[in-house]
């Protein structure tokens, strides 16, 4: 039996997809979380072990690797990456929404 479906192409952001409502802040700390967790992997550090090294509490390491990031903010995490001795840049671009560009009239 053959099913028929439909391919969506996904807006880049998987939060803003499924209709979070903060959907860019929600992909900003998972791409953080993401670097952290590189991170610790390439340096072959555990949470504990990363607290010794950094001042952060485990806890908070193991929160990041299970991607529980809603009480992170932008600022504590790359302030985590920091404390790694991660190299960081970080860029912002900004364009409309389309439901706001539809109400403005030139």
């Amino acid at each position: 039996m053959k099913d028929d479906f439909e391919l969506i192409r996904g807006s880049g952001n998987v939060f803003r997809d499924f209709g979070h409502p903060n959907a860019s802040v929600e992909q900003a700390r998972a791409i953080l979380a993401a670097k952290i967790v590189r991170t610790l992997d390439e340096r072959e550090l555990s949470t504990r072990e990363a607290e010794r090294l950094t001042g952060i509490s485990h806890s908070e390491f193991s929160r990041i690797r299970n991607a529980r990031l809603k009480h992170f903010t932008l600022d504590r995490m790359i302030a985590i990456l920091e404390k790694l001795d991660a190299d960081i840049e970080v860029n912002v671009t900004f364009t409309p929404c389309h439901s706001l560009q539809e109400g403005v009239h030139a």
